[in-house]
C-alpha cells in the first residue's frame, strides 16, 4: 500500500499538472467498492469545479475545489472517454453543473493498487479505470485500481486526517503520543490515529536509523530515544519523497513512473541480507500481523 512519501509524490505531481483547471465532465465505473460517496454525488460536486490545490493528508490525496464557473459547461464525454474498459461496465457521465459547496474536497485513497494518472485523451484507457475527470485543458485525470481497495469520496468539511502529521509534528507532541503505551513501538508507529501516513516500510527504516528494536514497548522508550526516532522518521520520509517513493509493488507517480527509494532501504524486505551498517544479516519477525525487518546488532 502506498505510504506517505508515495502519496505525497503523486499529489505533488498531479498538482503541478492540473491545478487551476476546470473539470468539464466526470465519468465513473459505478463499481460500489470504489466509492465511499455515491458516484452521482461525486459527479455533481466535481463537474464545473476548479481544481485549486492537490495535496496530501495522511495517506489520502485531497483535491481542494473552487467555485464553479458561471456559464453552463458541456459535460458529455466523447466516445474515447466513455469507452468500455476491459473488465468494467461503463458508468454514467455527469450531465449537471452544480459545482462544489464552500470548502468542498475530492478525497482519493489509493488503497493497495490505486493509481492517479494525468493522461491525454488519446492515451489508451487502462483496464480497471474507475473514474475519468476531463479538464478544460483537454487532459484527463484518471483513477485506476485493479484490486478496488482504493476509495473515492467528496467532503464539504475540511479533511484533517485521523492523526498527527509526521513531517511537522513537534518534539513534545511526538513524545506525548507514546506516553504510557504498552504496544510495541512498531505497532504504535503504524497506528494512524497517532501518526497518519506512516506505513510498514518507513516504520522499519526509521526504527533502524534510530537504533530501536521494533518489539520494544512504546511507553518505555526514553526521551532521548524518542527524539532520535522523530529525527530518523522525518529524515527517512523526506529522503523518500525526494526520490519519488518506494516502488515495491504497483506504485507509480502521476506520470506512471516508478520511485527509487527502494534502492536505499536499509532493512525493509532485506531478510537475510547484510545490514548496510554492520553486515549482520537482517532478520524478519511479525508484529501485529505485519512483516517487520530489523538488524539485531544495530537496533537495541
Amino acid at each position: 500500500m502506498p505510504e506517505l512519501p508515495e502519496v505525497e509524490t503523486v499529489a505533488n505531481g498531479v498538482h503541478q499538472r492540473v491545478h487551476g483547471q476546470t473539470i468539464l465532465s466526470v465519468w465513473t465505473s459505478n463499481k460500489p467498492q470504489t466509492f465511499k460517496s455515491p458516484p452521482a454525488e461525486i459527479a455533481d460536486v466535481l463537474t464545473g469545479a476548479r481544481i485549486d490545490r492537490v495535496h496530501r493528508v495522511g495517506k489520502t490525496i485531497v483535491v481542494d475545489l473552487g467555485r464553479p464557473l458561471s456559464k453552463k459547461l458541456s459535460s458529455r464525454p466523447n466516445p474515447e472517454q466513455a469507452k468500455r474498459v476491459e473488465g468494467e461496465v461503463e458508468g454514467p457521465a455527469s450531465t449537471q453543473t452544480p459545482g462544489p459547496a464552500k470548502n468542498a474536497q475530492f478525497l482519493i485513497h489509493l488503497g493497495m493498487t490505486g493509481r492517479l494518472l494525468v493522461s491525454t485523451p488519446e492515451t489508451e484507457v487502462p483496464p480497471h479505470t474507475h473514474a475519468i475527470l476531463t479538464l478544460r485543458s483537454g487532459k484527463q485525470l484518471r483513477f485506476v485500481d485493479a484490486r478496488r481497495f482504493g476509495r473515492l469520496s467528496v467532503a464539504t468539511e475540511t479533511y484533517t486526517g485521523p492523526g498527527k502529521e509526521p513531517l511537522t509534528i513537534g518534539l513534545e507532541d511526538f513524545i506525548a503520543l507514546f506516553h504510557g503505551r504498552r504496544t510495541p513501538i512498531k505497532a504504535a508507529l503504524l497506528n494512524q490515529a497517532l501518526l497518519h501516513g506512516v506505513g510498514n516500510i518507513y516504520a522499519d527504516e526509521a526504527l533502524h536509523h534510530a537504533g530501536i528494536r521494533p518489539r520494544r514497548h512504546a511507553g518505555r522508550l526514553t526521551r532521548d530515544e524518542l527524539t532520535k526516532l522523530r529525527t530518523a522518521l522525518q529524515k527517512v520520509l523526506k529522503k523518500a519523497i525526494k526520490l519519488g517513493g518506494s516502488s515495491v509493488s504497483d506504485y507509480v507517480d502521476a506520470d506512471g513512473v516508478a520511485g527509487f527509494f527502494q534502492l536505499h532501504h536499509y532493512v525493509y524486505s532485506r531478510t537475510g541480507e547484510p545490514c548496510r551498517t554492520c553486515k549482520t544479516p537482517i532478520e524478519r519477525i511479525v508484529i501485529g500481523g505485519r512483516s517487520t525487518h530489523f538488524c539485531p546488532k544495530c537496533q537495541r
